[in-house]
């Protein structure tokens, strides 16, 4: 890519947009995921660097205290966060870097972004998009098609969709999945003239 941008994408749950964020990054070496910090301990193989930086709570409070965070919150008693740095990093040395969050975390990124200088690389390539189902009934057959959550889940989802999807308006850029290839193109379109900006 000619310019590094910083990709945030949001959907609800059933969207697609996992599936989506995988093939873009599957098919662009220069694309990469954000790196978060978390207060909770490694699982696993995983190491510090890898999926997460692992961090203290008390650690955590300060960094979130100074601003060094594009966004972060609180998931099941731990926190997590993408910090400003290793954004910037990765973009300083040329590669997009795409943050697959939610509707608050990308109200935050936006928040972030507009305390700093328009010549920043994250505010210069910033993009967000919006994945959203053709509509709720579609929504509703992959949930329960899916086979993995109980009827009151797939209830507490649907509201949840509902209450993203009437933010999709807060995107610059929103892509219905009706077909998973045509949405992948369309985001490869954005995503292309975005760079040349």
């Amino acid at each position: 890519m000619k310019k590094p941008l910083l990709i945030v994408v949001s959907a609800p749950s059933g969207a697609g947009k996992s599936t989506l964020c995988d093939r873009l990054l599957a098919e662009h070496e220069d694309i990469t995921y954000s790196v978060s910090c978390t207060t909770r301990c490694p699982r696993g193989e995983e190491v510090d660097g890898g999926a997460y930086y692992f961090l203290t709570s008390e650690t955590f409070e300060v960094r979130a205290a100074r601003g060094e965070f594009l966004e972060h919150a609180t998931v099941h008693g731990n926190r997590y966060g993408t910090l400003k740095e290793t954004v910037r990093s990765a973009m300083t040395a040329g590669k997009s870097v795409m943050m697959d969050i939610d509707v608050q975390g990308a109200r935050q990124v936006r928040d972030a972004l507009a305390g700093l200088s328009p010549d920043d690389a994250m505010v210069r390539g910033f993009v967000d998009i919006f994945i959203q189902p053709p509509s709720m009934l579609v929504l509703r057959e992959r949930l329960e098609g899916r086979g993995e959550d109980a009827a009151d889940v797939i209830e507490r989802r649907l509201e949840n969709a509902a209450q993203e999807m009437a933010c999709a308006e807060d995107y610059r850029y929103t892509v219905v999945n009706d077909d998973l290839a045509m949405a992948q193109s369309e985001i490869r379109e954005i995503l292309n003239r975005e760079v040349t900006q």
